[in-house]
């Protein structure tokens, strides 16, 4: 069993009968869906609120019911991964390109777990390139403005080399820092930054992280 999949199997044990569950996105979320797949094949009773077209076609190809954000008044859990978690909890997500609905729908969660493998656990953020997602007009303005900071934003392309679309119309800046020594005060830039959408920077937004490891075992962080 690899530490995703660990993670991912794990993380079915917090979800009970009649949730409203916030479906995340990526390689450790599959393993994830996979259990949650096969629960509700026995019988399990839960709804489903994707944060991806990618996690919209997988629950559908499994049977998971499913409604939009829109129609929910709450979200009980949200179950979601990261590309970096730190001590504190804080992390860097976005490498999917779903960061954006992931915060729209984390922030409707009563609780909040994100499953990762060992791999994603780090002392400081950083090392991962921190996705900002920008409006296609005037993208160029805040790229130069990043690069100007030392950001060295980069857009994100697709396999045809074209700009990555996101699920939103949106473009990416993918940021290349060294580290990150104080992501609330880059959080609170990027914020107030015209043309940004939304970054990467979760912060204080998560209550639990479990961490798979190669060998099967878990370890869980929790506040």
């Amino acid at each position: 069993m690899n530490g995703k999949r660990a993670a991912g199997r794990k993380a079915v044990e917090e979800v009970k009968d009649g949730m409203t569950i916030g479906l995340g996105t990526g390689s450790t979320v599959y393993y994830f869906l996979e259990a949650l797949a096969e629960k509700v094949a026995d019988g399990f009773h839960m709804t489903g609120v994707a944060t991806s077209q990618k996690t919209i076609d997988l629950a559908h190809q499994w049977n998971i019911p499913m409604q939009p954000l829109n129609a929910v008044k709450t979200i009980d859990i949200t179950i979601d991964g990261a590309d970096e978690v730190d001590a504190s909890l804080n992390g860097i997500k976005g490498g999917g390109g779903a960061l954006l609905y992931e915060k729209l729908v984390a922030k409707a969660s009563k609780r909040r777990i994100w499953i990762v493998d060992n791999s994603k656990k780090v002392e400081q953020l950083g090392a991962f390139p921190l996705p900002v997602e920008v409006v296609p007009f005037g993208w160029k303005q805040i790229e130069t403005y990043l690069e100007e900071k030392g950001a060295q934003p980069q857009l994100r392309r697709g396999d045809d080399n074209e700009p990555y679309i996101t699920d939103a119309k949106h473009y990416i800046l993918d940021l290349h820092l060294p580290s990150i020594t104080d992501p609330h005060a880059l959080a609170d830039e990027l914020d107030h930054l015209t043309g940004v959408v939304e970054h990467g920077l979760f912060l204080n937004m998560t209550d639990k992280v479990i961490i798979g490891y190669p060998d099967g075992q878990t370890e869980t962080l929790a506040k």
